[in-house]
């Protein structure tokens, strides 16, 4: 993946934060005021659907559903126009139990003048979601 448009770098330096379980990294990469929303509307993971605006608000998203895992990025295609870039791929997630959560979707990231991140928009579908049971042979490493 091409690295050069600077929302293409920001998505890929925060995956790479996250594949490295990296938080002081991850929240470096965004602006203050910025907001993840993962998924896009109401979930389990948002309740609101409003999504996770400010620094706080995303550090307590990283602390509930993104620190207590392994989680791994597999990008297929990504295009990027303006000031946004939007990654198709996959999401897999070894939960500590040793259970595995599966989930593809489109990954829109937008960047400021800085290269830093304003927002996190992940559009994937929760009965999507493909869960495999602890033991079955396919937790991350």
């Amino acid at each position: 993946m091409n690295n050069e448009h600077p929302a293409r770098a920001a998505a890929a330096r925060s995956m790479k934060a996250v594949e490295a379980a990296d938080r002081q990294a991850w929240l470096a990469n965004f602006t203050p005021e910025a907001i993840v929303e993962d998924p896009v509307g109401v979930s389990i993971l948002d309740p609101a659907g409003l999504g996770h605006q400010g620094i706080d608000a995303i550090a307590a998203f990283w602390d509930a559903n993104i620190g207590p895992n392994a989680v791994r990025f597999s990008i297929d295609r990504s295009y990027a126009a303006g000031d946004e870039v939007a990654n198709v791929g996959t999401i897999t997630t070894t939960l500590p139990d040793g259970s595995l959560t599966e989930v593809q979707g489109v990954f829109v990231y937008r960047a400021d003048e800085q290269g830093l991140l304003t927002s996190l928009r992940a559009f994937w579908e929760m009965e999507q979601l493909r869960f495999t049971p602890p033991g079955q042979g396919n937790e991350l490493v």
